[in-house]
């Protein structure tokens, strides 16, 4: 529905998004054009709860009645302990970024794999499938990838990561595919995903372990991070002919995924996409 002076009223339906820190987030924005495009009296707001207190938030949207929380960093490894009906892909990753409340139980789920490939799929027209890959990261959105990439089908998922404990959990979440990487298997990736925090803020950031003159013609470079939209790494894989994508498109996708669950309807994709262009600058 359009949003007028006198919404949202005492019977609009809320969701929301739970993070630390949260004010920059783009969720809301993306959940509400979904929602005007849909004709719903529905709203989402952002929350920001401080590191810890994710499980109390989990408990007071139950109790408030929302419908539903996307859940962000550093909420989603308590989220999952505070659900009561985890899915299979959430107990794997021990993460849930995606709450929907059903009655009086939470059910969680994580979307950021999915959105990822989707987001893939739309931007480059990659698919996972017997192809090599390799991620830059082990924290939570890297194992979200790693899964993702694994149950797709990839021929190799390979984790270059610091933490060789935190690699080899990575890795295992992609299956007989997963392997741990060496930095100079960047130049024999078909697609590199670069899934750590570096960069964030800052475009002249590059992770330690990645050697950008490793990358070529062929391949496709995908950042997690989306602020800036151009960071060093994509810049540099630009420069050397590789496909590009950022990570806009992911967080659109994931976004989709949650609405999908929260409302049992299909999502207008493409106004989500014209909301994030339009509060991230352009950038796609």
């Amino acid at each position: 529905m359009t949003p007028s002076t006198s919404w949202p009223t005492g019977a609009s339906r809320v969701v929301g998004v739970i993070g630390d820190p949260i004010a920059h987030s783009l969720s809301p924005q993306l959940h509400n054009a979904a929602f005007d495009a849909m004709g719903l009296d529905w709203v989402s707001v952002a929350f920001e709860v401080p590191a810890g207190r994710g499980g109390a938030a989990l408990a007071g949207a139950r109790a408030l009645g929302l419908a539903g929380l996307s859940v962000t960093t550093p909420h989603k490894e308590d989220a999952f302990v505070a659900v009561d009906d985890p899915s299979p892909l959430a107990a794997r990753l021990g993460a849930v970024n995606c709450v929907t409340v059903d009655g009086e139980r939470l059910v969680g789920d994580s979307t950021d794999g999915a959105g990822f490939l989707d987001a893939l799929r739309r931007q480059c027209g990659f698919e996972p499938a017997g192809r090599r890959c390799l991620v830059v990261g082990a924290g939570g959105a890297a194992r979200a990838v790693v899964a993702a990439l694994g149950d797709a089908g990839a021929a190799e998922v390979a984790v270059l990561n610091r933490d060789a404990d935190r690699a080899g959990a990575a890795v295992a979440l992609a299956g007989a595919a997963g392997r741990l990487a060496e930095p100079e298997d960047l130049a024999d990736a078909e697609l590199v995903v670069q899934a750590s925090s570096v960069g964030l803020g800052d475009r002249g950031a590059l992770h330690p372990l990645v050697d950008v003159q490793l990358l070529h013609a062929g391949q496709v470079v995908a950042d997690l991070v989306y602020h800036p939209a151009r960071t060093a790494l994509l810049e540099a894989a630009a420069a050397a002919g590789a496909a590009t994508s950022n990570g806009l498109g992911m967080l659109v996708h994931q976004a989709a995924l949650a609405v999908e669950r929260w409302t049992a309807r299909a999502v207008p994709v493409e106004a989500m996409w014209a909301a994030a262009q339009a509060h991230a600058g352009g950038a796609s």
